[in-house]
């Protein structure tokens, strides 16, 4: 679960894996209890959590009924025995989960709905879904929603469509769910069900240095929810400091305290935040003419489906035997790449740190067509049985690999550095970490144009609009979301492109073209 008590969360990368298998990650007690807040709203009653785990939300609302008189009933569902166990240790009584079933909340609903629902549901990504589940999630979006989502939809996702579903009219929903709830491909389907059939009270943000999961590659965004009819506007809030009762008071004042220090609080519209990005802040007026895909294409870097199989070292390539021609130059990972420029001169300097810098880039071909040494290699890859693993299972046969052309430009879109583009004199592929970009135009000036408006500052930073937003503030931007980066129309006027603009008042811009079509699909 996005679930965190902090001090708990482990360290170690073993640990950490277990942790996203499942989802876990403890929620503190200074989010846990203004949302138990919101969804009793002075009537206590009967607490409904579908992801329990060690009982954050149990505990909180015995605190908040303490504090207001109220008396606190509790339900709830859990699929993992061993976690529940634990809340017994953390200050719940067997009486607070006597009636928390061990059970798959998704797949294996409760028949009653409820009044009050809270939860931080399990953060398990699309990913890590076997493809049986999420042919079995696809079909209970239909059900539900009356259209499949997307297949990058997590399980939190479900959950909150699952949760939805089983409030009671006037009942009130809380759940803390990362970003990509309303940045995803799947976000407009999902929010567009959500605010035809709900009244979205209001949006819960943090600043980095207030997020209540450090270190956590996740930007948490909470949601205030009722089962009413839709209304044009809600409250959306930015929290500056982890500061325990401030939120809480503000929802204890049914909304109508906006002098805490720590919290900015507007009223937005809901056409207006759902266009933004609900975990966005609203943007000031900027009308450009012009985007990024009126100059540009943009793809994602190779998916290789098993980076340590595919992607090796000079040693390791000298070790296995490994002929020349079947290996290209690529690049990994955007730390390994420091600056705004791979030269000859940084791979050189990769392979001296001992880091991968040669993909294995094998057609089509029949095995028996390779040399002995790839043969032996393609045997050990499938008895380690990698063309079981999901996009591997994928491509006929199995070591078949993607290819793209290397490209001018490369943006590195996610990672602790800042997001920028790169220049690729290398002329190195790049693997799913970074963007190929590549210029409508071959042309050395084209080109040279291209770079000026490219590493403007204004335009990089422009990516806020743009990005889904993860953790400590970093951004990730996908392929059509770069196309749609909006070109600042002082950069185009200082660079020229002239025979560009010419071009313009004879045909559509790539904004016309595609941004309305694209908007209505997400991104």
């Amino acid at each position: 679960m996005l679930k965190a008590n902090l001090y708990r969360l482990r360290s170690s990368w073993e640990a950490r894996e277990l942790l996203r298998e499942k989802g876990q990650f403890w929620t503190p007690d200074w989010i846990a209890e203004p949302m138990t807040e919101y969804v009793l709203a002075d009537k206590g009653g009967l607490l409904f959590d579908p992801a329990v785990g060690t009982g954050a939300f149990f505990r909180a609302a015995k605190v908040v009924a303490r504090e207001k008189g109220l008396a606190v009933r509790f339900a709830g569902m859990e699929i993992d025995p061993t976690i529940l166990s634990q809340a017994l240790e953390s200050g719940l009584e067997q009486d607070d989960i006597s009636s928390v079933r061990i059970a798959d909340f998704v797949l294996q609903p409760p028949q009653a709905k409820f009044h009050a629902i809270v939860a931080n549901p399990p953060y398990i990504r699309h990913h890590r879904l076997a493809p049986e589940k999420k042919a079995q999630l696809k079909q209970i979006a239909i059900q539900i929603i009356g259209r499949q989502l997307d297949g990058r939809a997590g399980l939190h996702v479900y959950f909150l469509v699952r949760a939805l579903s089983l409030l009671e009219e006037n009942g009130r929903l809380a759940f803390i769910m990362p970003a990509d709830t309303c940045e995803g491909k799947f976000a407009p389907d999902l929010w567009a069900w959500i605010t035809t059939n709900f009244a979205l009270d209001a949006v819960i943000t943090f600043s980095p240095e207030a997020t209540p999961f450090p270190n956590v590659d996740t930007n948490p965004i909470i949601f205030f929810i009722r089962k009413a009819p839709p209304k044009p506007q809600f409250l959306w809030v930015k929290v500056a400091r982890p500061t325990a009762g401030a939120l809480k008071r503000w929802v204890r004042s049914g909304f109508e305290n906006v002098s805490e220090p720590d919290l900015f609080v507007i009223v937005r519209d809901l056409k207006e935040g759902l266009s933004t990005g609900l975990s966005r802040e609203p943007l000031p007026h900027y009308n450009t003419k012009y985007v990024l895909g009126d100059f540009v294409k943009v793809m994602r870097g190779i998916a290789t489906g098993a980076n340590d199989f595919f992607f090796m070292t000079v040693e390791k390539v000298r070790e296995l035997e490994i002929p020349e021609e079947y290996l290209i130059r690529a690049v990994g990972r955007t730390r390994d790449i420091p600056g705004d420029e791979i030269t000859l001169e940084t791979i050189e300097m990769l392979e001296r740190k001992g880091r991968p810098t040669l993909l294995l880039s094998l057609s089509g071909d029949n095995v028996e067509a390779f040399p002995d040494s790839i043969r032996r290699y393609l045997q050990e890859g499938e008895r380690l049985g990698l063309p079981k693993r999901p996009l591997l299972a994928q491509r006929k046969p199995w070591y078949k690999m993607e290819v793209r052309v290397p490209p001018p430009f490369l943006f590195a879109y996610l990672g602790r550095r800042n997001s920028r583009f790169i220049r690729n004199t290398a002329r190195v592929v790049p693997l799913t970490s970074f963007l190929c970009v590549y210029p409508q135009h071959s042309g050395e000036e084209y080109v040279e144009q291209i770079w000026k408006i490219l590493s403007h500052p204004d335009t990089v930073a422009n990516l806020s609009k743009i990005g889904k937003s993860y953790g400590d503030g970093a951004i990730k931007v996908e392929p059509r979301l770069l196309e749609r980066l909006p070109i600042p129309d002082h950069v185009i006027q200082r660079f020229g492109f002239p025979l560009q603009m010419r071009l313009f008042e004879q045909r559509e811009s790539y904004t016309t073209r595609t941004g309305c079509k694209e908007a209505d699909k997400g991104g």
